[in-house]
């Protein structure tokens, strides 16, 4: 009898799936995941996709509405070709920062691995959208979806209007400048969808009724004064146009002087999307890890609580397993940390450390060490870390020594390799550090600025680029880059190259010396 009632409370039996088993699974697991681990979810839309809908979301970001380029289609024949050949397997859902939080789910997936999936992404990634502090204050998930709507329609009536070429070429420049294209420091103001879509009806109406292409033929202001008397020194022009810059698109779109009025929007159609996945590349061990977190603790909760089977528990197991397994450095198939088995490690850890510390982690870790509470400890770290500052805070030394992290100093000048920081108290410091710079965006992207121009003299353009450890930009793709930006300004464009430890000019690159 007591076997015959446990079947009973299955939420599920076998492979198969539909929708309303679907509905079943996911309502016990958001059931346990509000009232047991205290998550703060969006309301949540399931869609059911093929593997031909998941390869076309990966083509567009992921995103449900998305405006054409020929970009996309390329990356679209990419994926589709590695996943024909069985080099690439496909991911197992898709979730999107919105709300409500759309939730794609494979149509091949089992029973099984839909409810780890729903766990997944359903509740952790959606948990983590919401209350991440990055995402609220950068993003903004109620506009997201009607903005890319509004973005896609415009673009299409931009080609209608001026042809695919013409806004293609806009679309290639703004496409090859988007790692350049965000605030990283300064938050820009979050606007209703309504409101953004009225205010630029009005104001580009407003401007195509009021250009005039005389005003390009003026002559500069230095040639009608006799001299340049009203150029401006270079001080008071960096003041007038708040420099330096550190978002090239935005200062292209609004100070440019050869740009019309749509080009100026399709720039910043680019920039606004570029900046709403600008958190996403700061989080993803924090972001993974807690959706991994999330749907291991709810899993195992629901099958000690009976709802899930044996077999099934199984299969759960074994997707788990694949997707947080970390290959060896010396694996020909070795990328880098896998973010899904860190984050994983380090949520689990901080459940371990205030449950059941040790004399070292009460010494590296006294606010929270013991403090039985991890489910406020997690929830408080979700909320308040990327991915930098939450390895800074909280890579255990026990951690450490499991993942076997050490640092080796590669100097160019030397033949060998030195181990700069091993597993003592001073090298879990250095370790943490280093681990924690590697996932700062700021020290690993390019830092480049808008430092200067003169737009009442000849108008040329210079950007710096802040050279940091000796690593320069690749001469091709700065070249390419370089013309890019020649044709969003339409005069010319210098980029010099400053140590940024002893402001040293190293290099310095002209579109006239590549034949713009």
């Amino acid at each position: 009898m007591a076997m015959q009632a446990g079947k009973s409370s299955l939420l599920f039996s076998g492979s198969d799936w539909d929708f309303k088993t679907l509905s079943r699974v996911y309502e016990a697991i958001e059931a346990i995941a509000i009232e047991e681990l205290h998550l703060d979810v969006y309301p949540v839309q399931m869609e059911i996709i093929s593997s031909q809908q998941m390869l076309d979301a990966y083509s567009s970001q992921g995103m449900p509405l998305m405006y054409h380029h020929w970009s996309f289609g390329k990356h679209f024949l990419y994926q589709d070709l590695l996943y024909r050949k069985g080099r690439h397997g496909l991911a197992y859902e898709l979730v999107i920062n919105s709300n409500p939080c759309i939730v794609y789910l494979m149509e091949e997936n089992t029973m099984a691995l839909q409810a780890l999936v729903t766990a997944h992404a359903a509740l952790g990634h959606n948990h983590f959208f919401k209350n991440n502090h990055l995402y609220k204050q950068w993003t903004d998930a109620g506009a997201i979806l009607s903005y890319l709507d509004f973005a896609k329609g415009y673009i299409a009536r931009c080609e209608e209007r001026h042809g695919v070429a013409a806004v293609e070429a806009i679309l290639d420049a703004a496409h090859a400048l988007r790692e350049q294209g965000v605030f990283r420091y300064q938050r820009p103001l979050k606007l209703s969808s309504q409101r953004q879509r009225e205010d630029m009806r009005e104001h580009l109406g407003y401007e195509d009724r009021s250009h005039d292409h005389l005003w390009r033929t003026l002559p500069h202001a230095k040639d009608a004064n006799k001299g340049g008397k009203t150029d401006l020194g270079m001080t008071e022009r960096k003041k007038m146009l708040n420099l330096p810059e550190e978002n090239l698109l935005y200062f292209l779109e609004k100070n440019s002087l050869v740009l019309e009025p749509w080009q100026r929007e399709i720039i910043r159609i680019v920039r606004v999307i570029a900046q709403y996945f600008y958190p996403q590349r700061q989080t993803q061990v924090m972001n993974e890890g807690c959706a991994t977190f999330v749907h291991y603790t709810l899993m195992n909760m629901l099958f000690d609580k009976g709802r899930i089977s044996e077999g099934a528990m199984l299969e759960i197991l074994r997707s788990h397993s694949n997707v947080t397994f970390q290959r060896a450095f010396d694996n020909p198939r070795f990328s880098g940390i896998n973010p899904y088995a860190l984050g994983l490690d380090m949520m689990r850890d901080i459940q371990r450390i205030s449950t059941e510390p040790t004399a070292e982690d009460r010494d590296w870790f006294p606010d929270i060490a013991g403090n039985g509470n991890w489910r406020q400890t997690l929830l408080d770290a979700w909320a308040n870390y990327r991915d930098e500052s939450f390895i800074r805070q909280y890579l255990s030394p026990a951690l450490i020594r499991k993942w076997r992290f050490f640092i080796l100093a590669d100097a160019t000048g030397e033949a060998q390799y030195e181990v700069a920081a091993i597993h003592n108290e001073r090298g879990y410091e250095k370790i943490r550090a280093a681990l924690a710079r590697s996932y700062d965006i700021g020290a690993s992207r390019a830092d480049i600025q808008v430092v200067d121009v003169d737009l009442l003299g000849d108008r040329h353009l210079r950007l710096q680029h802040n050279v940091k450890d000796g690593v320069m930009l690749e001469d091709g793709s700065r070249d390419v880059t370089l013309s890019h930006i020649r044709r969003l300004w339409g005069y010319d464009v210098s980029l010099a190259a400053i140590d940024a430890q002893t402001g040293a000019t190293i290099a310095e690159r002209s579109t006239t010396q590549i034949g713009q």
